[in-house]
């Protein structure tokens, strides 16, 4: 494999994706409409601007590169917004797959990873979740990226394409060697949140609900790095080149943190007192959330090497440098 193409390449994780393969030696081209990505983001590698729902658009790309591979990030992927507008996401999510599988058979391309989530399994009927476990999403952001695992695996049957679903739980951090990190607009990530708050940018971080069944009460959540998260991605690249099976992949630490552990870590972090207090709970918030990444550690070789303080330092490096985000 020499050259990879990265959807959603301008994104928080596809852009540390980038930065992975560059510095692996790969030629990398982008796709991305910069709808909630950022250009800035992107670090040697070939950007072309348009959307993976436009096929015309996609066969100039696969036609002007000898793509060997594909990495697709290019999703919407708020929680929230899914549920009060789920025929955005089916829109935009399935329909984006689609074309881009259709471009990669008509190109004759048959390895890809994609980022999916651990919203596909929903309420989770035991910690720590594995890949075997239902499969029952509670929000149409969840059952898109559902849908579309469905979509890979009948394709893999038809035209040999073979897949890895990655299944994300926290991912947080920045790559501060190469000066990117998480950039959202709206921000809805708790780790982002509590350090703009560290910040001075809001009075407060709100800690939705006090009263679960944890030790302090607070909901607790598996967090990995999003470097890690890239390293996991190339991996499960190289895995198909050499003729892997295709499936779901949990990419996870392995370990859970409650809110409260977050925001003291972000203390210690910052020295900053980072003011807290409790709302009321979101409706739909488990409990525990916690990966099993067994199967990546055997089948891909994968094992996180960065904890929760390096999460939390590198992305308060990041938002220190860049108080307002990308190029303000």
């Amino acid at each position: 494999m020499k050259t990879i193409l990265v959807a959603g390449g301008a994104g928080y994780i596809g852009s540390h994706m980038v930065a992975l393969l560059v510095e692996k030696g790969y030629d990398v081209v982008v796709v991305d409409n910069l709808c909630t990505g950022h250009w800035q983001a992107v670090r040697g590698a070939k950007l072309r601007v348009g959307d993976v729902r436009d096929a015309a658009f996609l066969d100039r790309v696969f036609t002007d590169d000898p793509i060997d591979g594909v990495i697709n990030f290019a999703a919407y992927s708020l929680v929230g917004e899914s549920v009060t507008d789920p025929l955005k996401y089916y829109g935009n999510n399935l329909a984006g797959a689609q074309s881009m599988l259709t471009a990669m058979k008509n190109h004759k391309v048959n390895k890809i990873v994609f980022s999916s989530t651990a919203a596909t399994y929903g309420e989770p009927e035991k910690q720590p979740i594995e890949e075997t476990d239902r499969t029952d999403p509670t929000n149409p952001y969840g059952a898109s990226k559902l849908a579309i695992e469905g979509m890979l695996k009948w394709c893999d049957r038809a035209y040999g394409i073979r897949y890895a679903a990655l299944r994300y739980f926290n991912a947080a951090g920045s790559n501060t060697a190469v000066g990117i990190g998480e950039d959202h607009s709206p921000e809805t990530h708790l780790i982002p949140l509590v350090l703009k708050t560290a910040l001075g940018q809001q009075a407060h971080i709100g800690i939705f609900g006090d009263d679960y069944p944890t030790a302090d009460g607070t909901c607790i959540r598996d967090y990995i790095h999003v470097r890690d998260l890239a390293e996991a991605h190339l991996l499960a690249l190289e895995y198909l080149d050499r003729g892997g099976e295709s499936g779901p992949f949990n990419l996870g630490s392995g370990d859970g943190f409650s809110v409260k552990e977050i925001i003291d870590t972000a203390r210690k972090v910052t020295g900053k007192p980072i003011p807290a207090k409790v709302e009321p709970r979101r409706a739909g918030d488990p409990s525990i959330l916690i990966a099993s990444n067994q199967k990546a550690r055997q089948v891909l070789g994968w094992v996180p090497h960065r904890g929760l303080e390096e999460i939390i330092s590198d992305a308060w490096t990041w938002h220190q440098s860049h108080p307002q985000g990308y190029g303000k």
